[in-house]
């Protein structure tokens, strides 16, 4: 198995600069997702691992030893590419098997690995064709398979479900997580889908421009995210925000977003320890805004049923507050029309706060 150590990573190409001093560590066993649109670094950090880029300055430990002018094949890394890069003149049982042959394993161990992993991957019935023949989605479940099947110390997935259908992405996720657990392989793979990322990682690490913005377990990125950026990027539908100030008045405070208020005093140290200025951003998730079609206290916020969104079970609906459009998730069952008066109750013990500045979580 194997730990992988990151420090101050850069790459430039040109002036341009693609990763920008990026540092993480991966623990032994783990299966780590680095999150980010596209452009964001994440496949340049891959291949810098894997040894196909050099990088222009930082170093990559694999169990503490300097890998920097190590090969490919001596770091003992699979990786899988999003270009898939299989050989088209083989059958997709021979791109299974080619590299566990170059390993020197036995024709009958290849030909019980190869066929595991194509079950696997829903490929059997694939295993005498050749990669010409294929759709998209099928080279991508090949391409990992050949990534699966030697069983390396470290998997690298550059994008491992891009391709595939949304019924047989679902499958896959399962299957990957489960495999990764039970052949606790150290695993990183990249992706620009935050769901993807938050079912399948055991932690993630957010990258934007080539910069680490959180590192952090699934859970607690997603409930306590640093920044502003990474708040509006892991979570679906995304967190709602909101332009506000920070008020005083009569030893009380609020937070002001002009159509309402909301009193935070029993957070005002929380608040004011580390903000800039009076100018914050409010940031509530949807499923944590309750709707009512009565009025439970004064401190319920009256809004105005804008668009119904059914997702079977669950339902978005946006609100009308004011100038805002707020996105709210609730259960299926709780009816309502377009037009409708409702009011919401935000849970307080799961709003964010952030400085309108730095853009940093305040709470």
């Amino acid at each position: 198995m194997a730990r992988i150590s990151i420090k101050n990573l850069t790459k430039k190409f040109g002036e341009k600069v693609v990763v920008d001093d990026l540092s993480l560590e991966v623990k032994d066993r783990e299966f780590v997702c680095l999150l980010g649109s596209p452009g964001a670094g994440k496949t340049t950090t891959l291949r810098i691992i894997a040894g196909l880029e050099k990088s222009t300055s930082g170093n990559i430990y694999i169990d503490d030893i300097l890998v920097n002018d190590l090969t490919p094949a001596e770091r003992d890394i699979a990786m899988m590419f999003q270009t898939f890069a299989l050989y088209p003149h083989m059958t997709v049982y021979e791109n299974l098997a080619f590299p566990l042959k170059k390993t020197g394993m036995s024709t009958e161990e290849i030909n019980k690995r190869v066929r595991e992993v194509a079950e696997m991957l829903r490929i059997s019935y694939l295993l005498d064709s050749k990669p010409g023949t294929l759709s998209g989605g099928e080279k991508q479940r090949v391409a990992l398979g050949r990534a699966i099947v030697r069983r390396p110390k470290v998997y690298l997935l550059d994008e491992p479900l891009t391709n595939l259908d949304a019924k047989l992405r679902l499958h896959m996720r399962a299957e990957l997580k489960r495999l990764q657990r039970e052949l606790g392989q150290t695993t990183i793979f990249t992706t620009p889908d935050e769901l993807e990322a938050l079912t399948m990682a055991n932690k993630i690490a957010v990258i934007d421009h080539g910069k680490l913005m959180q590192y952090d377990a699934t859970e607690f990125l997603y409930n306590h995210p640093k920044n502003l950026l990474v708040a509006g990027f892991v979570g679906s539908p995304p967190m709602n925000f909101m332009d506000c100030i920070f008020e005083e008045k009569d030893g009380r405070a609020f937070l002001n977003v002009k159509s309402f208020t909301l009193d935070m005093s029993n957070l005002k140290n929380e608040i004011t320890k580390q903000s800039t200025s009076s100018d914050l951003i409010l940031g509530v998730r949807p499923s944590d805004i309750s709707l009512h079609k009565s009025r439970p206290s004064e401190e319920n916020i009256e809004a105005e049923v804008y668009t119904i969104e059914p997702m079977g079970i669950e339902t978005v609906i946006d609100l009308k507050v004011g100038e805002h459009l707020i996105k709210s998730k609730v259960r299926a069952t709780f009816k309502v029309d377009v037009g409708q008066k409702v009011w919401m109750i935000f849970d307080k013990n799961r709003i964010h706060v952030f400085d309108k500045k730095t853009k940093e979580a305040l709470l």
